[in-house]
């Protein structure tokens, strides 16, 4: 009998198999998160096919071969292990071409030429041609967007079909929500009778107005970790607060320069950056860790930045931020801010912090009490600006005004010097001269 095996490796070298990437050392699995292309579009070579979420970032996994999506094996929403076959491309084929009208003949082409009898009568005048069929509109259902953007463009009632995505593969971002509100983003009349509330025949079921979503993978696990932090550690906050008068006036008269030289700008997190460093540098407790029954000290200063994006908190690193300019820290959170929101950090970029920082003013919080990110010790909750009366040598006057709260282990850490901790990044802050000349 002819030995077919030969035929059979030639087949197996036509499909290349797309496999799961390895993702660090921590990360055995992932979730798919959603696929770019359908079985039989044509994909390039390092063109982005699916998304995997994992338990820190989401990444994208490339095309390893230029061809056609052949089979899909993962669906979207699977859980799959590092290493595992999530689909497979038929290397160097085309995707079908669409068809086309058949054309006629020459000889037909000659006989529909050709008048079957002279006419006496003049030609008609042509009618004018059809005018082409509009595209058909693309359905909101159709375009790519986050559920967060989703969700905030059903409030406004923005029509998805007329914003221009900016996230990964087109996607519609919340910023790009805002971005068109911003602009003046008006919603399209809409008629009279679409807008009549129907007639009430009762109180509506809860569950007509409920939304289930699956939890992603990063959400489910930032929910475990925070529980775990509370499960394990011994959590406690201790608060102060900061008068930022001189820190708004360093930034007020140097932000232009400062701009212009480095392209970058002045903001608060490099001062905040610097005073958490010099603080750690006298209380070493603070920046240390429990493994088993051994207390670790880290002479190195690793600062965590918590960053919000539309799929959750992450906490990219600062390393060695002791010897980082005030350039150097503005220039790597504003990468970092980014880049999380575009959902391309790396697993490396958020591994080996020693102690976090945590922004909450930026959303308008007052006072919170932070939660340490293990196996971390101490995390520093920064918040809104508000101007309150206080007094001013013997004189009562309005300062811009911050709480300052940091939440610690006090297994680990004593109250004495977690206080001790927070006076030094108010003292830092309040004398900035000082922390910049290493007083």
């Amino acid at each position: 009998m002819p030995d077919d095996s030969g035929l059979t490796k030639k087949s197996a070298k036509m499909s290349v198999e797309i496999h799961v990437p390895q993702m660090g050392e921590s990360v055995t699995e992932a979730t798919i998160g959603q696929w770019f292309k359908k079985v039989g579009d044509a994909v390039a070579m390092d063109e982005p096919l699916v998304e995997l979420e994992t338990d820190k970032v989401t990444l994208e996994v490339n095309a390893p071969a230029a061809g056609v999506l052949e089979e899909i094996i993962a669906q979207e929403g699977d859980t799959v292990e590092v290493g595992a076959l999530l689909g497979r491309i038929k290397e160097g084929a085309a995707a079908p071409a669409p068809a086309k009208a058949e054309t006629p003949a020459p000889a037909a082409r000659a006989e529909t030429a050709k008048p079957a009898a002279p006419s006496p009568q003049p030609a008609p005048a042509s009618p004018a041609p059809a005018a082409p069929a509009p595209a058909a509109p693309v359905a909101a259902a159709d375009v790519l967007v986050m559920p967060s953007a989703r969700k905030l463009a059903e409030e406004k009632g923005i029509d998805l079909t007329r914003i221009q995505g900016t996230g990964k593969g087109g996607r519609i971002t919340r910023g790009d929500i805002l971005a068109a509100l911003d602009k003046g983003y008006s919603a399209p009349a809409r008629p009279v009778a679409a807008v009549q509330a129907p007639a009430s025949s009762g109180p509506r079921p809860e569950a007509d107005r409920e939304e289930r979503v699956r939890m992603t993978r990063l959400r489910k696990t930032i929910a475990q970790r925070l529980k775990d932090a509370q499960n394990t550690a011994a959590i406690l906050t201790t608060y102060n607060e900061v008068d930022m008068t001189n820190v708004m006036d360093i930034r007020a008269r140097f932000k232009e320069q400062f701009q212009k030289r480095h392209g970058v700008k002045l903001g608060f997190m490099s001062f905040f950056t610097r005073a958490v460093v010099q603080a750690l540098q006298e209380i070493p407790a603070v920046n240390a860790e429990i493994e088993g029954d051994e207390i670790i000290y880290k002479h190195y200063y690793h600062i965590g930045v918590a960053v919000g994006t539309p799929n959750g908190l992450v906490v990219p690193v600062l390393r060695d931020a002791d010897q980082m300019s005030l350039a150097d820290i503005e220039k790597q959170i504003g990468d970092f801010g980014k880049r999380a929101r575009e959902g391309k950090l790396s697993l490396a970029e958020m591994q080996g912090g020693t102690f976090t920082i945590s922004n909450g003013g930026v959303y308008g919080s007052l006072m919170s009490s932070p939660i340490i990110n293990p196996p971390q010790s101490g995390i520093l909750g920064m918040h809104k600006i508000q101007k309150r009366p206080m007094e001013v040598n013997g004189d009562i006057k309005l300062r811009p005004m911050m709480y300052l709260a940091l939440s610690y282990d006090h297994r680990i850490i004593d109250g004495a010097e977690a206080v001790t901790f927070l006076v030094r990044v108010k003292e830092c802050l309040e004398n900035p001269e000082r922390m910049l000349l290493g007083l």
